[in-house]
């Protein structure tokens, strides 16, 4: 499976940005689609969104015209874009790879995991 290596989360006020990486070491993403899923303390798991092979993407509701998700095949590398922060998208961060693009939302039957990275939004 491919390993992936999560950057950029960190503190930052309400209103602010910030920009998530997630790297694949050992191998290439391939044609998998690759995502992100948040946990914040005391809440279910929430896919956040996903991005396919070939560029396409979906979101969750709640950060619809605030994320965006980007892919740069050459680099192995996915990025997670947040602008308008809320305190409410204060959780860890998890980059998902797996085989399903449309069914990504339900949560990977089998795909790779990172390690997860913190992202606190302050009032």
């Amino acid at each position: 499976q491919v390993q992936l290596l999560e950057s950029g989360g960190g503190l930052v006020q309400a209103g602010g940005s910030l920009r998530l990486s997630c790297a694949a070491a050992g191998q290439p993403f391939g044609a998998k689609a690759v995502g992100w899923f948040r946990q914040a303390p005391g809440k279910e798991r929430e896919f956040v969104g996903v991005c396919s092979w070939r560029g396409n993407t979906y979101y969750h509701d709640s950060v619809k015209g605030r994320f965006t998700i980007s892919r740069d095949n050459a680099k192995n590398t996915v990025y997670l874009q947040m602008n308008s922060l809320k305190p409410e998208d204060t959780a860890i961060y998890y980059c998902v790879a797996d085989s399903r693009y449309t069914d990504f939302y339900k949560g990977p039957d089998s795909g790779s995991w990172g390690q997860g990275t913190q992202v606190t939004v302050s009032t």
